[in-house]
């Protein structure tokens, strides 16, 4: 899996890119066809210390996964945006094989038909 770091107007720390490269990477231990990642880092400008944002966005095939945490560091959004992608892939993993069962009910239900 690819995974692009972008931080939007700064210059991320290269710690802070290798440890989102690390969190991210353990995202195949559930979903192992993940085909690349895009990470966006911002700065938004309030008064809350809260301002920094991390947003994940996953392609796989034959959809897309998107997180988006704001937290008081990088780290700590980006825990919770992996958390959120993660949560999304046992969704995704449920569904599939439910469609999946489902398919091969139907096709037994047919089968008996004839």
């Amino acid at each position: 899996m690819n995974i692009t770091v972008q931080s939007i107007k700064f210059d991320a720390d290269q710690k802070l890119v290798e440890f989102i490269k690390r969190k991210t990477a353990k995202l195949e231990q559930f979903l192992d066809n993940i085909i690349e990642g895009v990470c966006y880092l911002r700065l938004e400008n309030v008064d809350d210390e809260a301002n920094k944002i991390v947003e994940l966005k996953m392609n796989v095939p034959g959809s897309q996964l998107f997180a988006k945490a704001q937290a008081k560091s990088f780290e700590e959004a980006t825990d919770v945006a992996v958390e959120s992608i993660r949560r999304q892939i046992n969704k995704l993993k449920t569904k599939t094989r439910t469609n999946a069962s489902n398919h091969k009910e139907l096709l037994t239900d047919n089968e008996e038909e004839f």
